[in-house]
């Protein structure tokens, strides 16, 4: 379990792909300080299971569902990614409950800088767009944002937009995505139980009509 708040910005150092796995090895000093093997580590949003680390490394593996649903597949030797350790039982939730289990990748659309701020728009995936709602918590590549404004239902291209303070464009590798680039999402878990809770009192529903 994590908090969506970014500990520090690691760099990949070795991707090793394994037929439909892969290994991966990343350079984050204070993650790896305290690292143990079998421990929880956010990687840009996606919780991965340490193997093996060193003083200031660690590696893990990857396995098939995480690269097919996920920016992890993608990274090569020499890129940043947002690092968080699993949350502490006594730690303060300064985000939102962030399982690490993302639901996709996405693009971002647009950036629009302000005095000390920028809005981000990204596109917002068919299957997810019933998930996301405005003022509704969000996990940008592992991060915890709060949504600013999303697309209408009946838009034809789904949309939700995150304001970045400046500690966010400085502290995460949000500060340097800009059009184009492709983020990992994950929704609320909220918002994912009440989804599938309506899936099934629909499909009782139209049982009963049946019978």
């Amino acid at each position: 379990m994590f908090t969506g708040i970014i500990e520090e910005i690691g760099e990949v150092t070795a991707w090793e792909q394994d037929g439909d796995a892969a290994r991966l090895t990343v350079r984050a000093p204070l993650a790896a300080s305290g690292a143990h093997h079998g421990d929880s580590i956010a990687v840009s949003g996606v919780c991965l299971t340490v193997i093996a680390q060193g003083h200031d490394w660690f590696t893990a593996d990857v396995m098939a569902e995480s690269i097919a649903s996920s920016t992890v597949g993608r990274l090569t030797p020499g890129d940043r990614v947002n690092i968080e350790r699993a949350a502490a039982v006594d730690s303060r939730l300064g985000g939102h409950i962030v399982q690490g289990h993302v639901d996709g990748s996405t693009t971002i659309l647009s950036t629009e800088d302000g005095a000390a701020w920028r809005v981000v728009r990204l596109a917002l995936p068919p299957g997810l767009a019933a998930l996301v709602t405005r003022k509704g918590s969000i996990a940008v590549d592992g991060i915890s944002l709060t949504v600013s404004a999303v697309s209408g239902p009946d838009e034809a291209e789904q949309w939700f937009e995150v304001s970045l303070i400046p500690e966010t464009l400085a502290a995460t590798t949000l500060g340097s995505k800009r059009a184009g680039d492709a983020v990992n999402l994950e929704t609320d878990i909220l918002a994912r139980h009440v989804q599938r809770l309506l899936a099934f009192e629909r499909a009782n529903e139209n049982e009963g009509v049946r019978a």
